[in-house]
Order: C-alpha cells, then sequence, then structure tokens
C-alpha cells in the first residue's frame, strides 16, 4: 500500500467565509457568553481583564475604524511587535475584518531582524509593545522608522494591566509615533458603516497574513496566509477537540506563532470559546493558576512546558479538574510525561499537532480515541480536507513503512512566500504539494512518523531554527574565517545551538561567553550558541560538501550528550 492518506471531510465542509464575517456571526450567537481573558501580573483573579462576545467585538469595530482613519488599505502590511495581550487579539480581529495584511513579528527579535522583516513586506505600520526587562522594543522600533521608508506610523501598546500610555516619557515623541488608545479614539473619524463597506469588498482567498520563517539562504522568508487557510485550518482543529461555547482555552504559547494564533484564537473562536492568557510570556505557575482559577478546559503548550509545569515543587495544590483535552506540538512528547498529562492534568483527550508555518500550521494530528504509544510516537493522521504523502527522492510516492519526505496538499497551503516566487516555487511543486524537508514514514493505518529533517533545522524548545541564517550573522565576526552552526541534543530544550568555527589566521581564541556577547540584541535568544567549537577544518564529504552529521556525533561524544 502507498504511503498517501486524505483527510476525508470529518462530515465538516470548508468554510468559505472570511475571519471577519465568521467572528461577527460567533459574537452575534454568543454575545454575553465570555470571550477573553487576560490574566493580571500579580495573578489575582479579580484583577484580570476580560471581554465578553459583544465586547470583544465592539473593541475590534473600534480598533478596525481607527485604521481606516490612519488610512490603512486593503493590503497593507501592518505588523505587530509584542509579547501575548489583550490587544494583540482585538488587532488580530482588526486587520482581519478592514482586509489589512497582520504580520506577526516575534518578540524575541532584534534590532537586525526586525529592520529585515518591515523592509521585507513594505510594512506600513507597526504595533509596538511597552520596552521591558527583556527587551528595548520602543528603541528598536524607533530605528526602524528611520530606516525603513515604507514605515509610516509606529502604534505603542500600554503598560499591561494599568491602560497607561505614558509609560516612557516622550510617547509619542515624534511624528510617525501614536499610543493604541488614541489609534482607537479615532474611530469615531470615519461612519460606523466603514467596516462594513471594507468587509464587503473582501474574500476568503485574500493573504490576511504574514509568518516569518527560518530561511535556508539566511534570512527568514514570510510565509503568506489567507482567510481559508487559518480560518479553516483553526476551525478543523476546534472541531477535532470537540470544541462548544462551554470550553475555555488557556494560551501560554506565542501568539506569533500559528500556535497561538490559528490554534489558539481561530479554533476557540471559531466554536464560541472562550481564550485565556496566562501572562506576557510562559510561567509553568502562572498558566496553572490560569487554569484553577478561570476554569480552564483545555490547555496548550509544547512538551517542554508541560514538563515544567509538572516540575513545580506544589503541582499537587493546583486544581486542575476542569481540563479535558488540550494540543502538544513542536516536537514529540516522552512517553512519561505523557502519561502525567493524562493523569495528573486530566487531560485525557490532549492531541498531538504537526504542521508548519506553511501548512497554517497542522497538517496531522492525533484524535480522541488514540493509544498512548500513537500519542507519543507519531504526529497522528492527516487533517480533514487534506491530503499526505511520503516519496521519495525522485518524487515517487513510497510504500508505506517506508522513510521518505513528508508532503501535504489542500486548503491549508500557504499562498507563497512574500514577494519570493523562486522560494515559493522550490517549496510547492506544480501539483499543488507542499514539501515539508522532513523524513517521516506512514504507518499501515495511516499515522504518521517524523523521522528527521532533510534540512540543517533546530528544533528548541518548540523554535523552528535554520543554522544559516546564524552562521551568516556570525560571518561578520572580525575574528571568524568560517563557521558551521548544528543541533545537539538538550534534555531540556530538545536540541541547543553549537558553533563550530574556523579562526582567522592570528585571531584570538574565542569563548562561548564571546560568541554570546557579540550575538545579544543582534539575534533572538534562542538563536544565540550555547556552545563553541573551534576547529582547524570542517569534515567533507567526497564532492566537498561538510559532513554536519559527523560534526555533530563528535560534539555528542566529546559532551556527553548522548
Amino acid at each position: 500500500m502507498e504511503s498517501y492518506t486524505e483527510g476525508g471531510r470529518n462530515g465538516a465542509a470548508l468554510l468559505e467565509e472570511t475571519i471577519g464575517t465568521n467572528f461577527a456571526r460567533i459574537a452575534a450567537r454568543f454575545p454575553d457568553r465570555e470571550a477573553l481573558i487576560e490574566a493580571a501580573a500579580d495573578g489575582g483573579a479579580d484583577a484580570a481583564r476580560r471581554w465578553t462576545f459583544a465586547e470583544l467585538a465592539h473593541d475590534v469595530d473600534a480598533a478596525a475604524r481607527g485604521l481606516l482613519a490612519a488610512g490603512v488599505g486593503q493590503g497593507d502590511r501592518v505588523g505587530i511587535w509584542s509579547p501575548n495581550c489583550a490587544e494583540w487579539t482585538i488587532l488580530q480581529y482588526a486587520t482581519a475584518v478592514i482586509g489589512a495584511i497582520l504580520v506577526n513579528v516575534n518578540p524575541a527579535y532584534r534590532s537586525h531582524e526586525l529592520v529585515f522583516v518591515v523592509k521585507q513586506n513594505g510594512m506600513r505600520m507597526l504595533v509596538v509593545a511597552p520596552s521591558d526587562r527583556t527587551s528595548e522594543y520602543v528603541g528598536m522600533a524607533r530605528e526602524a522608522l528611520a530606516v525603513c521608508p515604507d514605515l509610516r506610523e509606529l502604534v505603542f501598546l500600554p503598560v499591561p494591566h494599568t491602560g497607561s500610555a505614558g509609560f516612557e516619557a516622550g510617547i509619542p515623541s515624534t511624528p510617525g509615533e501614536t499610543t493604541w488608545e488614541a489609534l482607537v479614539a479615532r474611530a469615531g473619524e470615519v461612519p460606523a458603516s466603514a467596516v462594513a463597506e471594507r468587509a464587503a469588498t473582501l474574500t476568503a482567498e485574500d493573504p490576511i497574513n504574514i509568518q516569518y520563517t527560518s530561511g535556508t539562504t539566511g534570512f527568514p522568508k514570510g510565509a503568506t496566509l489567507t482567510h481559508r487557510n487559518i480560518l479553516n485550518n483553526g476551525y478543523s482543529i476546534g472541531e477535532l477537540l470537540e470544541y462548544t461555547e462551554a470550553d475555555r482555552v488557556v494560551i501560554p504559547v506565542p501568539f506569533y506563532h500559528c500556535f497561538g494564533m490559528v490554534i489558539g484564537n481561530l479554533a476557540a473562536y471559531s466554536h464560541g470559546c472562550a481564550t485565556i492568557l496566562p501572562g506576557r510570556g510562559f510561567k509553568p505557575d502562572a498558566t496553572l493558576r490560569a487554569v484553577q482559577d478561570f476554569g480552564g478546559t483545555s490547555l496548550y503548550g509544547v512538551p517542554t512546558m508541560f514538563i515544567a509545569e509538572l516540575a513545580l515543587p506544589d503541582f499537587s495544590s493546583y486544581r486542575l479538574g476542569t481540563l479535558r483535552t488540550g494540543v502538544m506540538a513542536g516536537s514529540l512528547c516522552p512517553i512519561e510525561v505523557m502519561k502525567r498529562v493524562i493523569s495528573d492534568m486530566h487531560m485525557e483527550d490532549v492531541a498531538i499537532c504537526y504542521g508548519m508555518t506553511e501548512t497554517s500550521p497542522v497538517s496531522t494530528m492525533t484524535r480522541d480515541g488514540d493509544t498512548l504509544a500513537q500519542r507519543t510516537e507519531t504526529v497522528g493522521r492527516t487533517m480533514p480536507n487534506l491530503e499526505s504523502k511520503i516519496v521519495d527522492a525522485a518524487g515517487a510516492t513510497v510504500e508505506r513503512g517506508v522513510i521518505g519526505e513528508l508532503c501535504t496538499r489542500g486548503y491549508a497551503v500557504m499562498a507563497g512566500y512574500w514577494d519570493q516566487p523562486d522560494k515559493t516555487a522550490e517549496a510547492i511543486d506544480a501539483e499543488g504539494w507542499m514539501h515539508t524537508g522532513d523524513l517521516a514514514r506512514m504507518d499501515a493505518d495511516g499515522y504518521l512518523l517524523i523521522e528527521g529533517r532533510i534540512k540543517d533545522m533546530v528544533i528548541r524548545g518548540g523554535e523552528n531554527i535554520y543554522p544559516r541564517e546564524v552562521e551568516e550573522f556570525l560571518y561578520q565576526h572580525p575574528s571568524i574565517q568560517d563557521v558551521q552552526v548544528i543541533g545537539v541534543p538538550d534534555p531540556k530544550y530538545g536540541e541547543e545551538l553549537m558553533a563550530c568555527i574556523i579562526l582567522k589566521p592570528g585571531a584570538e581564541e574565542l569563548s562561548a561567553e564571546d560568541v554570546g556577547a557579540y550575538c545579544r540584541g543582534r539575534l533572538a535568544h534562542y538563536k544565540v550558541p550555547r556552545y563553541v567549537d573551534i576547529r582547524e577544518s570542517f569534515p567533507m564529504t567526497v564532492s566537498g560538501k561538510i559532513r554536519k552529521v559527523q560534526m555533530r556525533e563528535e560534539a555528542v561524544e566529546r559532551l556527553g550528550l548522548g
């Protein structure tokens, strides 16, 4: 039997509507049900920010009208550079209802990366978080405004839970700067009918979101996603999780990933569920407190998050009996961890999801009733309304049980990489198959097992890192002649980066601390190599290709990481 499966319909046809139309329909159906809860920084349930669907729809409309008043047109790119917060959700839906393209900017980005993505998509407006102890968002955003010709306006978000726009002296200080409050206040400048008039011109096939994936060519590529892509993927995930308006989904994973904004927001809101934000960043105690305080029925995370939650000294004190389901993604879950998630966290129906940004993101998923082995050894079966196949190097479909490249096809495949048709053609073939670059095999029952990666991608704590991007950056170091970045095993994050370096003649020795100091503030923290290996040469194949596999094996043995 060939390694090919169709996901079937699962009793549900595709939604042929925009995100805005879907949200308006749900909000009208459940106006008084709770839609969004943002937990307070101090953990006090009484201080949480809360919205019903009617209130959330009101605030989405106000933000949408504010964007129209600011001159944001259909197809204009509006960036969001912020950790999780209620305004992130509001902006996600406000841009969708007026047809602006939301550009997710990783909060861990530094100036080098920010300027690249702003320029690459011709971003018109950037919504920016207040600076905090981990990131000088304001200063770096101002640098981008000064050097990016298409960027016309910075919109600064308030300090969390205070609503204060004056979180820093001098904001707004120059033309091109405003606050979130001032933007929303501009809603009165356009008629109430303006949003509906714009919405009537939109279609489900319009691009609505750009998410950047680390690039094998040294720079990120902007995966461009449509209403049809991400709305249907979120809805389908919610269907398989059996979501209803009674569910309350706790989302500690970041919105800038598809995990947060699609598997999280779109899966939940397309079913009338409430979403619960435990905080701006992941904290295991805050996450469990959010489940307990707000009656979470579903909890998301990568395996390392669940490991951290289970490891809390006071884990047993949290009341988690309301949980029934959730999603794990990013990497396979160790079997002992899965056992505890099911028994100690009451998540009997927890699902494993697999995919990539370019597939909106989920292309395979486990189902209720799947065995423990299927939830820990596989990434489930093909999603409804999608197709999967495993191919050899020549593109021929292999037999079941044979390892090859996993490909997926259907509504979830992206529209393409923004302004990079050549890279799009490399990823999506003439028949519409997205080539994932992952090595996989399909068992007799249609379950997919991921065996490795064709590309050199490293997955650190759920973050996908392509070594070439880090290598291109390190080549700029004055002491480095050549560099190869590899992934080595790590018990906490799954993998860590090692930079294997050949120094220029006469250059002083470089330590891991030296390399880290060079990278910090210019590369996202998760891309900073933990290990440095100074070498005289790299092992080569007969054809002259560097043998990264051999380098990894040597590093594992030398560091005792086996």
